[in-house]
């Protein structure tokens, strides 16, 4: 037997029942599921760059648990539920989607003969846009819609500032190539070094800041998510260190007695191994 999306909301449905429910799933609200939706969406992205595709059915069940969720929470404050959900998503791909679906239908087909290449234009990219700008329009009261909004605050620091950048690069405002965000780098960099040479520490977390934005538009400039950039940061770094842990511990050498010269030493050798 295999279970089905009608089986997953019913166990929703059961898990969130006053009398028959989990505890823990009672408790739960919209708040509180916010941080486990995050934690099971860096999980996809972890299985996904391991290529550990064994693992990515139960990693993306994990996430549409949160979608769920959400579902039943609105379904219980008669909000909206999760058959909303799907028609909302289906009905934006649509109109996102002319050059696929020409009458805005889901049975709608391009003519014959006429490609999706031949119709992914520069023309299409603008309509888009345009479509997205519609969409933000009608979610805010504000007179003047901003090409920030609807950037979510709750993206990692790093992705926010990659999407905030995008949208103003989108209307103009950016660097001409990757050399003038090269010499912006640098001057956030003197301005740290500026800040720590007067003693200003709260000054300097500032520039750092201002110094990470800018790394953050080099990525973008050249193509590359800042988060998957630093996510393989991260992972050399574990693998060297884990290196020079394990070279010294080999030698029965504790890694606190170890000095700087023997650790840096034990790290270059992971580096030629590499």
């Amino acid at each position: 037997m295999r279970y089905n999306l009608d089986d997953l909301l019913t166990l929703m449905q059961v898990l969130r029942d006053p009398e028959q429910g989990c505890p823990w799933d009672i408790q739960q609200g919209w708040d509180s599921i916010v941080p486990h939706t995050l934690e099971e969406t860096y999980e996809v992205a972890d299985a996904i760059e391991r290529r550990a595709f064994d693992e990515l059915p139960g990693e993306l069940g994990d996430l549409l648990f949160q979608v769920v969720y959400y579902a039943q929470f609105g379904a219980e404050e008669q909000r909206f539920d999760f058959h909303d959900i799907v028609h909302t998503l289906t009905a934006k791909m649509l109109r996102r989607h002319p050059h696929v679906f020409p009458e805005g239908t889901l049975a709608s087909r391009r003519p014959p003969g006429v490609s999706a290449e031949e119709l992914q234009t520069q023309q299409v990219n603008r309509r888009w846009e345009s479509l997205k700008a519609e969409e933000r329009a009608e979610r805010t009261a504000a007179d003047a819609p901003s090409v920030l909004d609807d950037v979510p605050h709750t993206l990692p620091a790093l992705s926010r500032a990659a999407k905030l950048s995008k949208r103003a690069a989108r209307v103009g405002f950016d660097w001409p190539d990757a050399r003038g965000v090269i010499d912006k780098i640098r001057e956030e960099l003197e301005e740290v070094e500026q800040a720590l040479a007067e003693g200003d520490t709260r000054h300097a977390q500032t520039e750092v800041g201002d110094l990470l934005f800018a790394v953050t538009n080099l990525a973008r400039t050249l193509g590359a998510d800042p988060e998957q950039c630093l996510r393989g940061t991260n992972a050399k770094f574990e693998r060297r260190f884990r290196y020079v842990e394990r070279t010294l511990h080999a030698s029965q050498r504790p890694l606190t007695e170890a000095s700087l010269d023997e650790m840096e030493a034990h790290w270059q050798a992971a580096k030629d191994q590499e």
